[in-house]
């Protein structure tokens, strides 16, 4: 590896560490602006799993008290069958599609949401349906794209919940998908000896951003997490169709 490739893998991993300890997801899009300029496709995914899981271990340590397993299950319910689904349909379907459409979802939501149009009235079923679905699909965008926990948030978003209630649902649920991704990724062979020497760098980086991020979130204002998820789902859906458009 030369001096650039260190430093755009290093700086990923600190910028998205950072993100997905503030804001309890966000790695894949925030690192694969960084490490698809620079390192070997093949070793971006796994490399991303790993540094997600590395995020999101670090968020259940030093924030268990808050997590709620138990307010996630619908979610997991859904997601854990959503998947394979989206692993099956990523062999039919044009990733560059599919990761657009997110992107203009991402653009649209968060700018109705900064402009603070009319709520929404949703319906509140008891049995989860509504849960369950969410996170079923959200699984299989994870499944598609590494983009699982979009949607969940959105959702909870939506229905207004605060800040601590939403990341007690969505980082458990972020959580449990990502490692059924590095499972499958094992499976067919994605974790091997070419990926040690970037994960080696990227892991200490990944690990001390997260730290960063979990502590700045402790104290900031219900505001002002709201307008920072806002913006990075907005700088998301940018990047997102930004790297359709450049190939």
């Amino acid at each position: 590896m030369d001096v650039q490739t260190i430093v755009l893998l290093a700086l990923g991993a600190l910028t998205a560490g950072f993100v997905n300890g503030f804001a309890g997801f966000g790695t894949a899009l925030v690192a694969s602006g960084f490490w698809f300029l620079v390192l070997p496709p093949e070793i971006v995914p796994p490399l991303i799993i790993i540094a997600a899981l590395v995020g999101q271990f670090a968020g259940l340590w030093k924030l268990a008290g808050t997590l709620s397993w138990s307010k996630s299950t619908y979610l997991i319910s859904g997601g854990v069958f959503g998947v394979p689904i989206g692993t099956l349909l990523l062999t039919i379907l044009n990733p560059d599609t599919v990761k657009t459409s997110i992107g203009c979802l991402l653009l649209f939501y968060s700018v109705i949401q900064f402009r603070g149009l009319p709520d929404l009235k949703l319906p509140v079923h008891k049995d989860g349906i509504a849960d369950r679905a969410v996170g079923f699909v959200g699984g299989i965008l994870g499944g598609i794209a590494g983009l699982s926990g979009v949607l969940p948030l959105i959702w909870l978003q939506v229905n207004k919940l605060t800040s601590a209630e939403q990341r007690a649902r969505y980082q458990p649920f972020n959580l449990l998908i990502l490692c059924f991704a590095a499972v499958a990724m094992a499976f067919v062979g994605k974790f091997n000896a070419a990926l040690l020497p970037y994960a080696l760098i990227a892991v200490p980086f990944s690990l001390f951003g997260a730290f960063v991020g979990i502590r700045a979130y402790v104290g900031v204002s219900e505001d002002m997490f709201r307008r920072v998820v806002l913006g990075l789902l907005f700088l998301s859906g940018c990047a997102i169709i930004g790297q359709t458009i450049l190939g």
